[in-house]
């Protein structure tokens, strides 16, 4: 009898759930990290829309989305999900201050400070084409495949860390250097759709942007090969180029960089043991 009244009141709560709402249900799951240039890895029902701070941002039809920190963010961030049914959930995210290496170096020519006209023009032009690829966003998740290191070999840069070149503050590095010899193999750390493919950009030389969907794209910088042409999709570890030292570069070294939109994000906490 004891068994008789278990199941009955098994069926009974399976009655009542299946009676409520889907939004009844419904919650925000998140992973990461809310600190200056974090990134976060969601999910919630399929068919809801998302805004953060009141901007729309991409969501999978299977309902997955990320969300970015940039360099000098800080307070708090509201994210808003609109479930299919109607229903509204809120989740205020405090954004957690980061330290940052600074190094000052005096004494420098003026032209290797501020580039020449000639020079500004082509900055101007790479810029351009760097934004048109990074428009195009993919809708589906390749980043749930996660993410693996692009190349092996010593840190030599990390993200945040800026210069000051005689006593003018330079824009801060947004990558994560990794030194090697020319030649040493880049891989796809995820999933993605080639979307920018250029052999000699002024600042980055050798240049691939890899779109990883909803917003979140790599960019590889001063690339002695392109071994991948624009429009092609990659799996997690294929070959996209080799290491070298093209561009403002002073030695081989992969500079690898992350955005998500218009928020440059630290790709290394992706790939930190």
């Amino acid at each position: 009898m004891r068994k008789l009244h278990v199941l009955l009141l098994v069926l009974l709560c399976s009655v009542l759930l299946c009676s409520l709402p889907a939004t009844a249900l419904a919650d925000i799951e998140l992973q990461g990290h809310a600190v200056q240039g974090g990134l976060m890895f969601g999910q919630v029902a399929p068919g809801s829309s998302i805004s953060l701070d009141g901007n729309i941002i991409p969501v999978a039809q299977d309902g997955r989305f990320v969300i970015g920190f940039g360099r000098d963010e800080t307070g708090a961030r509201e994210l808003k999900v609109t479930t299919p049914g109607g229903e509204v959930i809120n989740r205020s995210i405090a954004v957690k201050a980061r330290e940052y290496d600074i190094e000052r170096v005096d004494g420098l020519p003026p032209s290797k400070v501020t580039p020449d006209p000639a020079a500004a023009e082509r900055i101007r032009e790479d810029a351009r084409m760097v934004a048109a690829a990074r428009q195009r966003r993919e809708k589906q998740a390749y980043y749930g495949t996660g993410f693996d290191w692009p190349a092996k070999g010593r840190i030599s840069g990390v993200y945040g860390s800026q210069r000051i070149l005689n006593g003018e503050p330079r824009r801060p590095h947004f990558g994560l250097d990794i030194a090697a010899p020319t030649g040493t193999d880049v891989h796809a750390p995820a999933d993605g759709l080639i979307t920018l493919t250029h052999p000699d950009m002024y600042y980055s030389g050798g240049t691939i942007i890899l779109d990883h969907g909803l917003g979140l794209s790599s960019t590889f910088l001063h690339l002695s090969k392109i071994l991948v042409e624009a429009g092609t999709f990659v799996k997690q570890g294929d070959v996209i180029g080799q290491i070298g030292a093209t561009g403002r570069a002073s030695g081989p070294h992969l500079d690898w960089r992350m955005n998500w939109l218009d928020k440059r994000v630290d790709p290394e906490p992706l790939v930190a043991d």
